[in-house]
């Protein structure tokens, strides 16, 4: 049995050539929350919806939603909104014309043209020629787009790209309420900082591989440090109390040390008992940011090779 709104991605694999784009990505999207799709540029996240939405063949495996591929659906643009380029429409056409198009080729109603452009704030713009649209509010017009068909599952690939910070809180608050609705949502970024004030789930992948499929709960337990910054009086007293096997004590300075295999409230609890006055007692925090960096470090495309112009390292990014 699978539910009508879940995304189930299995064994998806992408060749070009001898290039994998994606390679045998598993996992599935679940509606209810907000579930982000992180990953270096060039990780394969964009391939990956394509094949979801069934714009490209895989190589081997399959991509669903509701347990069959998109092309099985009635009214696809019902099951499953996209927006992959923001771009793809016509630049003398209006907003309104647009959206008026893309509703009359698929059976949905014109009034509901009105309602999406109320919803992404386009309302007072939408006779204009959207080719002189900013790439913000190009953006606004791809999710409207998206949205047209009332659909059950929503995707999104980099929608805040061009947002302005007021524009990214709007879509935060967009595809929350749309999540909180039931509604599968499943927003592509490669910038963590973006996302994790947004999304509850994380699927991160790197050169087409997983590297984790993560509860944002479960990232925060990864960002939580394994180190303990402690300030105290009679500092080698409570060294030599705490110096115990799986203990490692290093000295930051004379006043400073710093404790792995013990958490701050055990440290505590030692000086506490012994009568030892703490100054100061810091864990050691990363960043939801920080465990992205470190956990796709290994699978970034272009990174900054040491010594290399700057400009130039910009022109072979530019060029990818």
């Amino acid at each position: 049995m699978h539910d009508e709104n879940m995304i189930e991605v299995t064994n998806l694999t992408k060749a070009y050539g001898a290039t994998l784009a994606v390679d045998n990505l598993t996992f599935s999207v679940k509606p209810g929350i907000v579930t982000g799709f992180l990953g270096p540029n060039g990780a394969g996240k964009s391939t990956t919806m394509r094949m979801i939405l069934g714009l490209d063949a895989p190589t081997s495996g399959s991509a669903t939603v509701g347990g069959r591929p998109l092309v099985d659906h009635q009214q696809p643009l019902s099951s499953l909104g996209s927006l992959l380029d923001a771009k793809a429409m016509h630049p003398s056409r209006s907003a309104y014309d647009h959206l008026r198009a893309l509703a009359a080729t698929n059976g949905i109603p014109t009034s509901r043209v009105e309602q999406v452009l109320g919803m992404v704030g386009l309302s007072e713009v939408a006779k204009r020629r959207s080719g002189g649209f900013s790439l913000g509010m190009g953006q606004r017009l791809g999710i409207a787009a998206a949205l047209l068909g009332d659909p059950e599952v929503v995707m999104l690939d980099e929608p805040v790209n061009g947002l302005d910070p007021e524009g990214i809180l709007w879509i935060r608050h967009l595809l929350q309420d749309l999540a909180a609705e039931g509604r599968t949502v499943f927003v592509s970024s490669h910038l963590m900082s973006e996302m994790e004030l947004m999304a509850e789930h994380f699927v991160i992948i790197g050169q087409g591989r997983l590297i984790t499929d993560i509860s944002a709960d479960g990232l925060r337990t990864m960002a939580a440090g394994e180190k303990t910054e402690v300030r105290a009086d009679r500092l080698d007293d409570l060294i030599a109390l705490m110096r115990t096997d799986g203990v490692e004590i290093t000295s930051a300075d004379r006043e400073t040390i710093s404790v792995r295999g013990l958490d701050a409230a055990e440290i505590g609890a030692i000086a506490c008992n012994a009568g030892i006055a703490l100054r100061s007692l810091v864990p050691e925090q990363r960043t939801l940011e920080d465990v992205f960096m470190s956990l796709t470090a290994d699978s970034v495309q272009y990174s900054a090779t040491p010594g290399l112009d700057p400009s130039l390292a910009d022109s072979l990014e530019l060029a990818a």
